[in-house]
């Protein structure tokens, strides 16, 4: 067998492993908490509320990013060398807030999955049909929130990156030439980072709102 598909095979076998072993994590720990009478829809409530607050946490700092490169644009004199490493850190501080909103979302869809499976479960073994239908219609009003919720959440994930990637290119372009030519260059790309921003933190705050609404319909 050539090598390529034997390599392969075996990373499928160590992927299906590592599936298998975070759902039997995930499936331990809703156990634990469900004894102390937290159920899966309180820890769906939890994360979503984490979520949102990492995306209201990632509005802050993207808007203090574009703060940071305007006062670059608007260099009059001074330290290039500090303004670089100002713009640098918010680089980094960025990325670090995004990959938060990513792992709250991951831990959203997880515990959501896990709870969907568990209510078909149980719908099942309903024996009164008019209960069963309205626990059917829940379930199926539930998970439209949901998937609307999710489109919302993985769009603002989305339009972070080629945000990120302009505010590295600034950032290398800027090290590479550290010099008032170098601003003028950069000056172009202000605007259009502006422009992104906005219309992120525009994102952010319809996936907030909706994740107020989602929380509402579960606690109701």
């Amino acid at each position: 067998m050539p090598r390529f598909f034997v390599l392969r095979s075996l990373f499928c076998l160590c992927f299906l492993s590592l599936t298998a072993c975070q759902s039997a994590v995930d499936g331990a720990y809703y156990g634990m908490w469900e004894k102390l009478g937290v159920e899966k829809r309180d820890i769906l409530v939890d994360r979503v509320e984490d979520a949102q607050d990492s995306q209201k946490d990632a509005q802050e700092q993207f808007a203090s990013a574009l703060d940071e490169f305007s006062s670059l644009i608007n260099f009059d004199g001074g330290e290039l060398e500090d303004i670089y490493n100002n713009l640098s850190d918010q680089l980094e501080a960025s990325k670090e807030s995004a990959a938060s909103v990513t792992r709250r979302i991951d831990k959203v869809e997880g515990v959501a999955n896990a709870l969907f499976v568990e209510w078909e479960a149980e719908i099942d073994m309903i024996s009164s049909a008019n209960l069963q239908r309205d626990s059917k219609r829940k379930l199926a009003e539930t998970r439209r929130k949901y998937a609307t919720l999710l489109v919302s959440m993985r769009k603002v994930e989305k339009s972070m990156a080629p945000v990120l990637v302009a505010l590295q290119d600034n950032v290398f372009a800027l090290k590479h030439n550290l010099n008032a030519e170098a601003i003028g260059a950069l000056q172009g790309e202000f605007n259009s980072i502006k422009q992104d921003v906005s219309s992120l933190i525009k994102e952010m705050n319809v996936a907030i709102a909706q994740s107020d609404d989602f929380i509402k319909s579960i606690r109701n």
